[in-house]
């Protein structure tokens, strides 16, 4: 299966790059964080973006949904071109298209505009995908997991403060000013990267087309890849479910709090970045499967909690934590173990993968705000338990037949 899959690849040898040491290690996590918050800074702002264009919670609720929209067609067409060419120029390129996306926004005459430039952020915000492949590739093989946890961490310590950082700027400078300050943002990191990441040597010597026909072949014969992706896009359409409708919650009844006090959450759920690295251990030590399955009974605990305790800040609290971390520990997990299927196609592998993932978040997007508008809180953690209660029957369906075998 292998060579039929590979047929196109260099031999292992003459794609080896250089070592991965910490501070490379640190490099990366700060660059995944401060990249893909690009995508998240709009979440804690729909509100102040609806009052600006007069737009309904449910409608402006589509920025949300359109980034993520963009952010997989970035995964799905730029992201298996990690395999075929030259990554550090990608990431450059990518970097320098994001800020410009970003102007866009900030400048944003009108809705429209706006959507199209979410869009527009969302694709060439991808690069913490073409890097989280690249330290996988750079690590040992058995701390593979703990190295993808560290960078991961700061993917995910980005995607929660960005909702911090921008929920009180937004409250005190405007929502524009958010994204003026992430172009600048992307300009600065692409000056760092040109720098101080190395260059990599691609395994794909194919053409385009023959490129992407390999994800169908890829996701046709590995079955742990499939599963992966199953479990992991309707785990973050839960995660989506909560943090798109959030913001409204929070500024109605019982709460009234601002967009100051709503981006507050996301530096709570970042205490639970901090269980990456130890998923990313348990992983190398105890298996993908054992941290997988602890990581959807917590989010599981964490909507139970959500949705009968929500309404009182202690249990809301809790339950963001306790969400976070086991969205965290699955995802952390799920990559870990795609990477170590076929090391040639690791960006292809984790293509297919974070496309699944976030299609599952754009859905959940859209499923949070039709919930929302329709059933309030209730509606709201009924939907995201759904989700989540999806990605742990499918996670004990393929275990299952894994057994039989």
């Amino acid at each position: 299966m292998k060579s039929t899959l590979l047929e196109q690849e260099k031999p292992a040898s003459a794609v080896s790059a250089p070592t991965l040491d910490a501070a490379l290690v640190w490099l990366m996590a700060i660059t995944c964080g401060l990249v893909v918050a690009n995508i998240y800074y709009n979440q804690p702002l729909l509100a102040d973006i609806g009052n600006t264009f007069h737009l309904s919670d449910s409608k402006v609720s589509l920025i949300a949904t359109a980034t993520q929209i963009g952010y997989t067609l970035g995964l799905f067409l730029v992201v298996p071109l990690g395999d075929k060419v030259e990554r550090k120029r990608l990431i450059l390129l990518k970097l320098l298209l994001a800020a410009a996306a970003m102007a866009l926004a900030a400048f944003a005459p009108s809705f429209g505009v706006l959507v199209v430039a979410s869009v527009l952020i969302g694709i060439f915000s991808a690069v913490p995908q073409l890097l989280i492949p690249m330290a996988a590739s750079l690590a040992n093989d058995e701390d593979r997991g703990r190295i993808v946890g560290k960078v991961m961490s700061g993917l995910l310590i980005g995607i929660l403060l960005s909702r911090t950082i921008s929920g009180y700027v937004g409250a005190h400078f405007g929502w524009r000013t958010m994204f003026w300050a992430g172009s600048a943002a992307m300009l600065v990191l692409t000056g760092v990267l040109a720098l101080k990441l190395p260059t990599s040597r691609p395994s794909f010597t194919g053409t385009y087309a023959s490129l992407m026909k390999s994800l169908v072949s890829l996701t046709r014969d590995l079955q742990p890849l499939r599963r992966a992706a199953l479990v992991g896009g309707f785990l973050f359409a839960g995660f989506s479910v909560f943090w798109t409708t959030l913001v409204f919650f929070l500024e109605g009844s019982p709460y009234h709090y601002g967009s100051d006090v709503v981006g507050f959450f996301g530096l709570i759920g970042a205490c639970g970045a901090l269980a990456a690295p130890l998923a990313g251990k348990a992983a190398d030590k105890k298996g993908p499967d054992y941290a997988i399955r602890i990581g959807l009974l917590l989010a599981l605990a964490a909507y139970a909690i959500l949705g009968f305790g929500g309404y009182h800040l202690a249990g809301l609290v809790v339950g963001v934590i306790i969400l976070d971390v086991g969205v965290q520990a699955t995802h952390i997990s799920n990559q870990s173990s795609i990477f170590a299927l076929i090391p040639e196609a690791r960006s292809r592998l984790n293509t297919v993968y974070m496309t699944a993932y976030f299609i599952g978040g754009s859905l959940g997007s859209l499923a949070g705000g039709f919930a929302w508008a329709n059933a309030g809180w209730a509606g709201v953690s009924a939907t995201g338990f759904s989700f989540v209660l999806a990605a742990f029957l499918i996670n004990q369906l393929y275990r299952r037949k894994q057994q039989a075998r």
